[in-house]
């Protein structure tokens, strides 16, 4: 299990820098749901934003790019008229399901804590 302490003392900057890079790209409001549109298997850019309501042509496009450079979503192009491109979770990005099937049970089990802390706050 990492600790704050395992983050605050990692000595590599490049693996602060990935830590770092990651939590934002994974926090963003649109990852995770794109990411859960391409759990059942390979998705053309369409259907991924017909599946997805509010995301913008653009939006969908910089998730994607962001997912393919981290290397949990791959793009194949195909050569055909019209063009097809398919996006697909890799394996290291199946890899991510399992954490964060554990962060919607911790969800599960503590949201309404953090609510009712929330609301304390706010009067």
């Amino acid at each position: 299990m990492t600790t704050s302490d395992d983050l605050s003392t990692c000595q590599d900057d490049d693996l602060r820098a990935v830590v770092r890079g990651l939590l934002t790209t994974i926090g963003d409001k649109w990852t995770l749901v794109v990411i859960a549109t391409l759990v059942a298997g390979s998705r053309r850019f369409t259907e991924i934003q017909r599946g997805i309501d509010g995301i913008s042509h653009r939006m969908l496009a910089k998730t994607l790019r962001d997912l393919e450079r981290d290397g949990l979503v791959s793009r194949e192009a195909h050569a055909e008229v019209p063009p097809r491109v398919v996006y697909e979770l890799t394996p290291l990005g199946r890899t991510l399901l399992e954490p964060v099937d554990g962060l919607v049970r911790w969800v599960g089990e503590h949201g309404r804590t953090v609510l009712a802390h929330r609301a304390r706050l706010t009067l």
